[in-house]
């Protein structure tokens, strides 16, 4: 296990600086490092060279030799020259917030789709810091299907991984088409759907495992769930179905987190897709948590940059169990719930059919015998609240979609 010191800059930004180092911290041990000490520092903005004030720097050098340290984690994005020049003077490796992330995206990722994207943006993201990779630069001879005459070992690199970020794009195409195709053919049939989003650990697979199991459909496919940062980065979609023949797909997806890597971005934008596609987004937050306004903030910062507006939101006020809250929340619409132990799932089911069956109209037909084909869409495709044989026909009385009605007008009585 590598023991780390954590390393943060307050720059008088919004976002509370130990809260933020707390969460770096369980992102590290998510790694299996061994957090030792944490160092801030207060500046208006990241320096040139070190990113940290020099004094800083000595400060960190010192925690190092004390408490024998063999890493050191910085809070921000450092860039190329950053890592270079905090190597050169601590003497031991520096990595920063973004490469803990895409670590525990490469130790979650379990369907191809999922390893590929990971793969991606870590190889995005390594792309302009193969300088700082190596001791030094060596010239070697050419040989073939290898480097040009006098090629250095960095220019290789940079070949290779512009190869492969080529490489895996094409093969993530290959998985958008296929996902695109399902969406399309959803959309075909007038299948609603249902996103979770939210910030990761706020029990979005919790919720979607107790909706399934409220559903009339239980299904043994359930979703992963455990207290863990990303513990799930699959998107996995459940189909609901209740007993008034009401159904639709919920789907979960990738948590996000503060500074969530522009790389991971990109690279899950066919995944977040799910997101932007669905009639219906349940906004999952961890009501439990003392900053989750600023979480809300950041999910809702995300969902912006990747272009989604304008679909319904709940907002789940999720761990009530723990949170306890009874006070007002400035979301709307909200509810408070516990996916753990099922607390008002009932009445986020019923929010949830309110709004993707709006179109609902209760009304009565009457169909001849001879219409039995009829009767039978009806009673597959519509909630039938009662039957009634007459001499001549069937007088039904039904909860109907706008579309139905309109198709089946004339037996309206």
């Amino acid at each position: 296990m590598e023991n780390a010191i954590l390393v943060g800059l307050d720059t008088g930004g919004k976002t509370d600086i130990t809260e933020s180092l707390l969460e770096l911290g369980n992102l590290a041990r998510a790694c299996d490092v061994n957090v030792l000490y944490t160092i801030i520092q207060k500046r208006d903005t990241p320096t040139a060279n070190f990113y940290i004030g020099e004094g800083k720097v000595e400060e960190v050098l010192e925690a190092v030799n004390t408490l024998d340290a063999d890493l050191v984690i910085f809070n921000d994005e450092l860039s190329p020259s950053h890592i270079r020049n905090l190597e050169n003077s601590l003497k031991v490796k520096v990595i920063d917030r973004t490469v803990l992330i895409l670590d525990i995206f490469a130790k979650r990722a379990k369907t191809k789709e999922a390893m590929l994207q990971v793969e991606l943006a870590q190889a995005k993201y390594f792309m302009p810091r193969v300088v700082g990779m190596y001791k030094y630069l060596s010239r070697q001879k050419s040989g073939t299907g290898s480097k040009g005459p006098g090629e250095q070992q960095l220019e290789l690199d940079r070949r290779l991984l512009r190869s492969k970020i080529t490489k895996l794009k094409r093969e993530l195409n290959q998985l958008v088409k296929v996902r695109r195709t399902q969406r399309n053919k959803r959309k075909s049939n007038n299948i609603k759907t249902v996103a979770l989003t939210g910030y990761t650990n706020a029990g979005k697979s919790t919720l979607m495992n107790a909706i399934v199991d409220y559903s009339s459909m239980h299904n043994d496919r359930y979703a992963f769930e455990q207290n863990m940062l990303f513990a799930t980065l699959e998107t996995k979609t459940r189909k609901i179905n209740f007993e008034n023949n009401r159904e639709y797909l919920i789907t979960d997806t990738v948590g996000f987190i503060d500074k969530l890597p522009h790389h991971l971005v990109e690279s899950f934008k066919s995944t977040l897709e799910e997101i932007a596609e669905a009639s219906l987004i349940l906004h999952v937050i961890d009501a439990s948590n003392p900053n989750y306004e600023d979480q809300i903030d950041v999910v809702e910062d995300v969902l912006e940059d990747i272009g989604i507006h304008e679909i319904p939101v709940i907002y789940v006020f999720n761990k009530n169990d723990i949170a306890k809250r009874t006070n007002h929340i400035a979301q709307n619409p909200s509810i408070f719930i516990s996916a753990l132990n099922g607390e008002n799932i009932d009445k986020l089911v019923e929010m949830i059919d309110k709004i993707l069956y709006n179109d609902i109209i209760r009304t009565k037909m009457f169909l001849p015998f001879e219409k039995g084909d009829i009767y039978s869409k009806l009673k597959d495709n519509s909630n039938i609240i009662d039957t009634e044989y007459k001499d001549d026909g069937i007088l039904i009385d039904l909860e109907i979609k706008q579309s139905l009605y309109n198709k089946y007008k004339k037996y309206v009585i």
